[in-house]
């Protein structure tokens, strides 16, 4: 099972469970989490959810062998079923991120109430050198959180940072040693699956609520661009220039 998922004491766990492949998510890895998410919404012994990976690997994003071709017409991948269900979750995420964070292993972040970070980790989000466009809404939120110069070195140019700069930056609540990080979140996770759950759920949609129909304009715009640029001619280069371990070479894209 690339998915793992539990549910103890009122916290569920999503484990992405494929280190051969750096935790890359496929197809059935989105539907596993989208079915899971879409089952604790309704579970009142389901309080809080927490994403986690191994030691030393959180997600390396999406599988590049999936991005060679669009999706059929009238056909809602897992994908989007899996983005729709983080964005509209009513009840607290958690992220405990160790290694390397990818593409959505990134941006799942930024939906996260509470995140716990290895200091060493590194964390990137280089849809451009890839052909493509950022998703789950992070072409609003991370300007919002970071301000727009540093969002498009980190977005435009897909430059690498540190767990401790996501601290800095107000991505992470703590940068922790590696081997403190799942603790710490699952610590946090169960202090708040003990607070009341009505509490926590009211406090966190008035939270959101300023932002709530910007952000899902954004998740939706940005899923129209990305969507028809899999398949592309860029996107073909640089999954090529990917497995043939070579630099993409864009010089005749206008």
């Amino acid at each position: 099972m690339h998915i793992l998922t539990s549910i103890k004491a009122g916290v569920g766990i999503i484990e992405f469970n494929r280190p051969e492949q750096r935790n890359a998510l496929n197809g059935p890895m989105y539907a596993a989490m989208a079915d899971f998410l879409e089952a604790a919404t309704v579970d009142p012994s389901v309080r809080v959810v927490v994403f986690t990976g191994q030691p030393g690997i959180f997600c390396a994003g999406n599988d590049l062998t999936e991005f060679t071709s669009a999706p059929a017409p009238g056909v809602v991948p897992p994908t989007s079923r899996f983005l729709d269900l983080v964005e509209t979750f009513g009840k607290p995420l958690v992220a405990a991120v160790t290694g390397t964070a990818v593409g959505i292993g990134v941006t799942l972040q930024l939906h996260c109430d509470l995140v716990y970070v290895a200091e060493d980790a590194k964390l990137s989000m280089p849809f451009t050198r890839l052909g493509l466009v950022p998703e789950l809404a992070s072409s609003l939120l991370l300007p919002q959180r970071i301000g727009h110069v540093r969002a498009a070195r980190l977005l435009l140019l897909g430059e690498t940072y540190s767990g401790r700069e996501a601290v800095d930056w107000g991505l992470a609540n703590a940068a922790l040693p590696a081997a403190a990080v799942r603790d710490a979140a699952l610590d946090a996770a169960r202090r708040l699956a003990a607070l009341p759950p009505g509490a926590i759920r009211d406090t966190r949609a008035l939270m959101r609520r300023a932002h709530a129909a910007a952000i899902h304009d954004a998740l939706a715009a940005e899923a129209d661009v990305f969507m028809s640029r899999l398949g592309g001619p860029e996107v073909k280069e640089a999954v090529a220039a990917f497995f043939e371990k070579r630099a993409a070479d864009f010089s005749r894209f206008s």
